[in-house]
């Protein structure tokens, strides 16, 4: 007989949010990139398994350390292809050494992208535990429910975008208010804001975004573009500094900055943000 899904994928989307403290775009830029994969038994809420939760405690390890992007991701991928399906009885601990992961599994000890055993040394470094709950600790059926209803107000407004722009933008505001940091929700309304024309509206919207969501780039991709549509050209560089910091190998942010470092006559920065889109695309950065 196969195992339910509640039982290979334990973990909600609100529990996960809660054990690690990510958001709901930083889970989703992995579950796109295929890295983590939950199901949506009957069309419900996404269920996520052991591989899951550990792939993204990795992944926030990882991004602290400041791991480069194609790093990060390569590494994740290796460290996917080793774990068990299963949580292991003794449990396993995720440890950030440097811009390398290690994972502890019972006396075993071993690097996530090559698979090499590892001597046990103690070693300095970001650890983590990854905490493994019994089933019965994971989140009550009430707050599944709201989570499910959360979930489906959000795609409901966004099959209304094309058809319905002003209950596409109710809808989202209801997300919103609901959950301040519903970061998706906050794109989709502000992209929808800044094709109406109403680019005032949507970095007042980013702007309220970054006061409830720390750490997501598109956020402040998004904003910089808002304001350069104002004509808030410093305002904009500053964004898409902010952006590239977090995220470094964002191609499009590059080039933007450098057309308006251009503009406003800054020619060594202009070159310098020029020639990083140029080694991005060439590469395949995005």
């Amino acid at each position: 007989m196969n195992a339910a899904p509640d039982d290979t994928h334990p973990y909600t989307l609100a529990r996960l949010q809660q054990l690690l403290g990510l958001s709901r775009h930083a889970i989703g830029e992995l579950m796109a990139l295929g890295l983590v994969t939950p199901l949506r038994p009957g069309g419900r809420a996404y269920r996520f398994s052991f591989r899951d939760l550990v792939v993204l405690r990795a992944a926030q390890e990882l991004r602290n350390a400041q791991v480069p992007v194609r790093q990060l991701l390569r590494s994740l991928r290796r460290l996917r292809e080793r774990l068990p399906p299963e949580a292991p009885l003794q449990g396993l601990r995720i440890t950030a050494v440097g811009d390398r992961v290690t994972v502890r599994d019972g006396t075993a000890q071993w690097e996530a992208e090559s698979g090499q055993a590892l001597l046990d040394f103690t070693v300095g470094g970001t650890a983590a535990a990854v905490q493994f709950m019994p089933h019965a600790a994971a989140a009550t059926d009430a707050a599944d429910a709201q989570a499910d209803a959360l979930e489906a107000r959000f795609a409901a407004a966004e099959a209304l975008e094309g058809r319905d722009p002003a209950a596409a933008e109710a809808g989202y505001r209801a997300v919103i208010a609901q959950d301040p940091g519903h970061v998706n929700a906050y794109l989709n309304l502000g992209y929808m804001l800044c094709e109406a024309g109403r680019c005032d509206e949507a970095a007042t919207l980013y702007d309220a975004a970054l006061a409830h969501v720390q750490g997501d780039a598109l956020l402040h991709y998004n904003r910089a573009v808002a304001l350069d549509a104002l004509g808030r050209r410093q305002d904009a560089l500053a964004s898409y500094q902010a952006c590239l910091q977090l995220a470094p190998d964002l191609a499009d942010a590059h080039q933007n900055a450098a057309l308006l470092y251009a503009e406003a006559g800054e020619k060594k920065l202009a070159i310098r943000h020029f020639s990083a889109y140029r080694r991005l695309t060439a590469r395949g950065g995005s």
